[in-house]
């Protein structure tokens, strides 16, 4: 599959993405892609995210790919069960959140993820409907790596480490970030 053969819905994570986050930046430079939209970033409602989800690939004309980051990916497994008969291509799956141990997270941005979880605990260990990659550092502040391998065996996700990448995210070093975008590159040539 091409970039031009689907349509790409980028799913941020917690706090949405900045400017400068790869995601930002491929939304921007990807003709068919668009940056999903939530109502709030800093209290996220798992039901209205997976909703937006939902109504985004609805909208879509041609097979969608999701491309996830952090707590995004958590969305996309919660979504995965109402997409098994939709357009859902692929999911490119960036840096899984862990939510159901957020307390080993560090405050973002002077937020701290609360013990309730927003309601996206337990994550889903369903396999996922649509073909899948899980792309994780082997130092990421938000998921050992161990749990997300966890995550990837079960959502039946191809596992990808990137090495000491932190959160993947523009304050690890990871702006436009060239590699990601090969990776993606080479997941749509197998779709």
């Amino acid at each position: 599959m091409r970039i031009s053969d689907c349509d790409i819905l980028i799913v941020p994570g917690w706090l949405g993405c900045e400017p400068d986050h790869w995601q930002s930046l491929w939304a921007k430079d990807i003709e068919t892609a668009r940056l999903i939209e939530e109502e709030s970033w800093t209290a996220p409602n798992k039901e209205k995210w997976v909703a937006t989800i939902l109504t985004a690939v609805a909208a879509t004309s041609q097979p969608t790919v999701l491309v996830a980051h952090s707590v995004g990916v958590i969305t996309v497994a919660h979504a995965a069960r109402e997409l098994s008969n939709s357009a859902v291509a692929g999911a490119f799956l960036v840096s899984a959140a862990d939510v159901e141990n957020a307390h080993n997270w560090p405050v973002t941005h002077g937020y701290t993820w609360p013990d309730e979880g927003f309601g996206f605990k337990p994550i889903p260990e369903e396999r996922l409907p649509f073909p899948s990659v899980l792309i994780s550092s082997s130092d990421d502040p938000y998921c050992q790596q161990i749990r997300a391998r966890q995550f990837a065996t079960a959502w039946g996700s191809d596992f990808i480490d990137v090495g000491p990448a932190g959160h993947i995210t523009a304050a690890s070093g990871y702006g436009p970030w060239p590699d990601g975008r090969a990776r993606f590159n080479d997941f749509l040539a197998r779709l």
